[in-house]
């Protein structure tokens, strides 16, 4: 499309200065589908969502009540001269952190309330049961839980393996593993010594009796302890009435289990003792989560747990009839009586269940009431379903989800939702999507537009930008070399513009080649996984190409991630006996009752994968898996910290003369302790300013202006440079300035190197988008020595990525290669699958349609292979499209 910037419907922006931004100016049309694009760090998002939608959501917020604005989060107030024609504002952002646990899909998609209304008031219900409400249809309350269970699913107990997994080990030398370390494990030892137990015996040794008091029983004997005496001279000592060290009391493995997952403050050691629960389905719900008599209610012959379960492509299917007033052949016929109306007994559930109660008259609201909740629940899954989600349950968890699949649901919403005369603002709504189900996605923002509303798209994806009715260009480069609009026009008119690197990508005359141009790699030998059965993978046989650079492919949910980020980490893992930690956001501890029980069944997470390594594992020294979840979840945490530049720096700083004359060392330097941070804002660098009714903000400390440390570190300067000087220079001007110290110089020119030139050392981890975070991961290992025999497993590392950083992230990746290790990718951009050596397809489908390998071999071979849906668009990467 063409616009006139003399246009009433455009958009203009005057004298933006947010970030990174150099007094833009410029003009975007509203009624449009605008892609905003620019290499990672350019400033793009500092206009699209600092900029536009910041100043759109003010205005929206001085319309509401004061009391009321404490409630939303807010975005500030833009640098920016000003802004004419901006209508109001939606802004559907990449999720930063890790998602909740105890969400899923029905929780954000808003479908959980409705489908717990429709069962409550159009559900089969039993003879003689009275009717329930919606909230007795969720795990989630006391209502609504099986009282078994607690709403879990799972019980939770210790067996003897459990705790003993080594029963050649005697106690002395830990064979109660699931007992504390250090002083507590000792003291527990100690005392079974008192007790005038042998504790140098191997543990199988041991009578069996003897055996289960010590992990099961719930006495708590208090003794004398004598530290260090054998079992002999403590009689002795007991004897002679020696004063002890102290008295000491005893606790069984299994107390100390659950005592201390139920009541630890400590993630940690909830996390430590979570290992030695062995987790059951609850025998009275069977896995369910509801008490009884919210599962004996049924819709169309499920109960809501089995509905829950079905993808969503089924369930559109299952309330079809119901949606249209048909409450699924004779459906209304068993819908439960108002409360106090006379039930007549009936026949048997159409699925065959026994002594179900038949109604024999519906009142007519009734009747309206099943299918507007009915057609409410289908129009929201169709909406899911068309972006290509149709392969997902209600009860899938969200920590399981990808970020783009996270940004699909929330799209979904707003493409039911009929707004009229709305600026969405969308942050790479392709991230996380194969290149077919980008088609679907497309047509989905073309339906927003057609409604009358405006896009304003954040995005690297090529495919979209082609799309795109305007494109606004900014660079040229990252952070202080970028903040410049090079182009706000039709996608054509970027071809007049030699400073646009996206210029280079996006045209067929001036497009790049694929990343590496070379020929594959030969493999040098092969990780061979068999049987591998994980969520839609079933009995699976699978092999990775070692010392190549291997991309896994497919559409979403075809089974990529459960083939690559779950069954092959954790088998490898298992094999060198090297734990992967979870996530400190993952839920991946059971539930004690303390806080609200998961959302759904899929909350928990899922148990380890199937099958076995069958040949190869003896190749691979080390495992390192590189994922997108957060640095850190304070803004405590940063770049500088994270990849331990700041240790080295901070050494610069106490060896100088000013330093070393006031006897400073190291730790005065850290904002994390209290010597030498400010003691106002305690080395956080703002302070909270509580505005009654307004909103609470966040204002530089009064005491150290934002610098985090006391006036006194402050004093001190490394070649001119205090310490806080140095967290705000970004990686590129930090290179400059420890260009003659190595130790600082080395992982800073990693973090160039990989695209995060423009990054500040001090920019907080809470700031981090999920791509940002993985590269930071991957840079930390980039600078440690490499002695080959390493596999790196990456999922998606070129989210968030405009196509020249990922040809510099692929560069490095294929030095790691080139260095004698393995890289194992799930990716979806095509010019990065062609410029692997290896490539496995997953499909041909998502969910049950998928966890197939349906092509493997080099990139020339899966381009031609004709069951895979990826073979078109590799096709078309390798031939420079």
């Amino acid at each position: 499309m063409t616009a006139d910037p003399s246009d009433s419907s455009m958009v203009r922006v005057r004298g933006a200065r947010e970030h990174n931004l150099k007094n833009v100016d410029v003009d975007i049309p509203r009624n449009a589908l605008v892609v905003f694009t620019g290499i990672s760090g350019s400033g793009k998002s500092s206009l699209a969502f600092g900029t536009l939608f910041a100043e759109a959501q003010r205005r929206y917020l001085e319309s509401v009540a004061p009391y009321a604005r404490r409630l939303i989060a807010q975005v500030g107030t833009p640098q920016v001269d000003s802004i004419e024609g901006l209508p109001p504002a939606v802004a559907l952002q990449q999720q930063r952190g890790a998602p909740g646990a105890r969400s899923s899909v029905g929780s954000v998609a808003a479908l959980s309330t409705p489908l717990r209304m429709l069962y409550s008031r159009a559900g089969r219900y039993p003879a003689h049961q009275p009717m329930l409400y919606a909230e007795d249809f969720s795990p989630h309350t006391l209502q609504g839980a099986c009282p078994h269970c607690q709403g879990q699913g799972r019980t939770y107990e210790v067996t003897e393996a459990s705790l003993v997994p080594d029963d050649s080990l005697t106690i002395r030398q830990r064979a109660v593993a699931a007992w504390p370390g250090a002083w507590q494990g000792q003291n527990l030892r100690d005392i079974l010594t008192t007790l005038g137990h042998d504790v140098d015996v191997p543990w199988r040794e041991l009578p069996q009796d003897l055996r289960n008091w010590i992990l099961f029983t719930d006495e708590q004997p208090t003794v004398p302890v004598y530290p260090g005496l054998n079992a002999g001279q403590v009689r002795q000592a007991i004897g002679r009435e020696q004063p002890p060290g102290y008295m000491g009391t005893f606790s069984s493995a299994r107390r100390h289990v659950l005592h201390t997952f139920a009541n630890s403050p400590s993630a940690t050691m909830k996390r430590r003792v979570a290992q030695y629960l062995v987790a059951t389905p609850c025998p009275v719900c069977h896995g369910k989560r509801l008490k009884a008599e919210a599962l004996a209610v049924t819709f169309a012959g499920h109960d809501i747990a089995s509905l829950s379960q079905l993808p969503l492509s089924t369930l559109a299917e299952l309330l079809r009839p119901a949606a249209e007033g048909r409450l699924g052949e004779g459906e209304a016929a068993n819908a439960p009586a108002a409360p106090g109306q006379r039930r007549a007994s009936g026949s048997t559930h159409h699925t065959g269940a026994p002594d179900v109660h038949r109604t024999a008259w519906l009142s007519p609201e009734k009747v309206l009431a099943a299918q507007r909740l009915a057609s409410e629940v289908r129009k929201r899954v169709l909406a899911l379903i068309e972006l290509g989600l149709g392969y997902l349950s209600l009860d899938r968890s969200t920590p399981t989800l990808s970020p783009g699949e996270l940004q699909r649901l929330r799209l979904a919403g707003q493409l039911s939702s009929h707004l009229f005369g709305v600026v969405y603002v969308l942050d790479e709504p392709s991230a996380g999507l194969h290149p077919a189900d980008g088609q679907a996605l497309l047509a989905a923002l073309q339906n927003l537009k057609a409604a009358g509303n405006s896009l304003f798209v954040v995005e690297h994806d090529l495919a979209t930008m082609r799309r795109a009715d305007w494109l606004v260009d900014v660079g040229p480069a990252a952070g202080e070399q970028g903040g410049e609009v090079l182009y706000s026009g039709p996608p054509a008119g970027l071809a007049q513009v030699p400073r646009s690197v996206t210029r280079r990508y996006l045209l067929p005359d001036a497009g790049a080649a694929t990343p590496v141009a070379r020929q594959p790699r030969r493999p040098r030998e092969w990780l061979q996984l068999q049987g591998i059965t994980r969520n839609n993978l079933q009995g699976v046989d699978a092999r990775f190409a070692l010392g190549c650079m291997t991309a896994v492919t497919g559409v979403s949910g075809s089974g990529k991630s459960s083939l690559v980020s779950q069954a092959l980490l954790e088998l490898v893992a298992a094999h060198l006996g090297q734990p992967l930690a979870p996530a400190e956001d993952e839920g991946a501890e059971p539930w004690t009752g303390e806080d609200a029980a998961p959302e759904s069944p899929g909350a928990a997470s899922p148990g380890p994968a199937a099958g076995r390594i069958a040949a190869g594992a003896e190749h691979i020294r080390r495992l390192v898996p590189i994922d997108q979840k957060p640095i850190g979840r304070t803004p405590r945490s940063n770049l500088a910290t994270y990849t331990g530049l700041f240790d080295a720096v901070r050494r610069l700083f106490a060896a100088t003369p000013a330093a070393r004359e006031r006897g400073y060392d190291a730790g005065q330097f850290s904002f994390n302790v209290p010597k030498g941070r400010c003691e106002v804002c305690e080395g956080q660098g703002s302070v909270s300013v509580e505005l009654l009714f307004m909103p609470s903000v966040y204002a530089p400390c009064p005491a150290c202006h934002g610098a985090r440390y006391s006036a006194a570190t402050l004093q001190v300067l490394w070649n001119g440079l205090s310490i806080a000087d140095v967290l705000d220079l970004t990686v590129d001007a930090a290179c400059a300035a420890f260009a003659d110290e190595p130790q600082v110089l080395r992982p800073l020119a990693v973090l160039r190197d990989i695209g995060l030139g423009y990054l500040r050392l001090g920019q907080p981890a809470t700031q981090l988008s999920g791509g940002e975070a993985q590269r930071i991961k991957l840079a930390t290992e980039l600078q440690r020595p490499q002695r080959g025999g390493t596999l790196y497993v990456l999922d998606e590392p070129t989210t968030g990525l405009h196509p020249a950083d990922g040809d510099r992230l692929l560069a490095q990746l294929d030095a790691l290669v080139a260095a004698g290790n393995t890289v194992v990718l799930v990716e979806h951009d095509m010019r990065v699958v062609a410029a692997c050596d290896w490539v496995i397809d997953m499909g041909p489908g998502a969910g049950a349609q998928g966890g197939r390998i349906v092509a493997e071999g080099a990139p020339t071979d899966v381009a031609a292979a004709a069951a895979s849906r990826t073979a078109p668009y590799l096709a078309q990467a390798l031939a420079g499209g």
